[in-house]
């Protein structure tokens, strides 16, 4: 009995950092992108408000790949869906950098968007999986490491962009180098559940829509709200530097680099202020908080104060999307495998459909 336990809690710790890495790599793949917006644009010459309709379509490739990886994982288990969520997202990434108008983008968007969507929800769903097995709370962990990721890719894109990279270059290296850890990383998932498998997927998804309480859609209105948010940082603090204050392109990579180091640090804090504090006030003085700093960025009139901004509006929302993830695992009657993001759906997509949402703000865009 022994042995077996010890047999478990090892592979559960491998599993544990294989699904860090995929939080990692998300985040990288996601902050390269958005460090070369700017770049996008320009080669597709097109406007910010065409740019701002355009992500739509990263949205709804998002919240598509959302629709179809829940029931394949509910089918075939994360272990097979995540490596192939992850390959399809790092391919992806090449695909903006080569758009040359507003046509081409649109499709790369949405194939991206897709990738994205289906390495969010199945890495979300094993990192359930895990969690489940540790018998704590771990989620915050997975969500710092992708900030970790985005931080990474901030000082990886500046740095590219200071030698004069072009982005087709930067984007294929990074593309290359994610398909790389995708292949090493996957034999380390946890396997599909037992538990899983005895339930047959079309009524376990039946089950789920049919008796999802209230509970779970107001938390999934307050994601996409948060969401919505963050997705102001992920696609214009970039540009906002560089167009409205004039930041020199790599400086303006920073603003990101700044929002995603807040991000980091409040998430690895997340679970000690929340056992202190309570979930709710988390939730609710960290929204206060991001308010406040995102008018202090939208009326800054200096970079410094700007980049301050973002931190402030990092540390205001670390905290509150990994706590609704894990007030959402918490006891339900499905097992952990069908316990995916996925099922609230509208929630998870928000994270790309929100930009365009300030596009009109000429606060932020000019």
């Amino acid at each position: 009995m022994f042995v077996m336990f010890e047999t478990m809690m090892r592979s559960s710790r491998v599993a544990r950092l294989a699904t860090f890495a995929y939080f990692a790599l998300n985040g990288f793949v996601m902050g390269i992108w958005i460090v070369h917006i700017p770049a996008v644009e320009h080669r597709a010459g097109i406007s910010h408000a065409v740019l701002g309709w355009l992500l739509l379509l990263l949205g709804a490739g998002a919240f598509t790949g959302m629709q179809l990886v829940g029931p394949l994982t509910d089918r075939f288990g994360a272990r097979k869906v995540v490596p192939l969520s992850a390959a399809l997202c790092s391919t992806a990434l090449v695909l903006p950098a080569l758009a040359v108008n507003a046509w081409t983008l649109g499709v790369a968007l949405l194939v991206f968007g897709i990738g994205n969507g289906s390495l969010d929800v199945s890495m979300n769903t094993h990192a359930v999986q895990v969690e489940a097995r540790y018998k704590r709370p771990i989620m915050s962990a997975f969500h710092a490491v992708f900030s970790i990721g985005g931080v990474l890719a901030a000082l990886v894109g500046a740095r590219t962009l200071s030698w004069g990279w072009s982005t087709t270059a930067t984007v294929t290296a990074v593309s290359l180098f994610a398909l790389a850890v995708t292949a090493v990383v996957a034999p380390a998932l946890l396997p599909r559940p037992e538990a899983a498998s005895a339930v047959e997927p079309s009524t376990a998804k039946a089950t789920t829509w049919r008796t999802t309480p209230l509970r779970i859609w107001a938390l999934a209105a307050l994601a996409l709200m948060l969401m919505l948010s963050e997705g102001v940082a992920n696609d214009w603090s970039v540009l906002a530097m560089r167009d409205v204050l004039d930041a020199p392109a790599a400086t303006a990579a920073l603003a990101y680099g700044a929002f995603a180091t807040a991000m980091t640090i409040g998430r690895f804090l997340t679970d000690r202020g929340a056992a202190r504090f309570g979930s709710v006030a988390i939730v609710r003085y960290g929204s206060a908080l991001a308010a406040l700093a995102l008018t202090m960025i939208a009326i800054s009139p200096s970079i410094p104060l700007a980049i301050a901004g973002w931190v402030l509006f990092g540390i205001g929302l670390s905290g509150t999307i990994p706590q609704l993830f894990s007030a959402a695992a918490t006891p339900t009657p499905t097992p952990p495998e069908q316990t995916s993001p996925a099922s609230p759906g509208s929630a998870i997509s928000a994270c790309s459909p929100g930009p365009p949402s300030s596009d009109p703000s000429p606060a932020l865009c000019r």
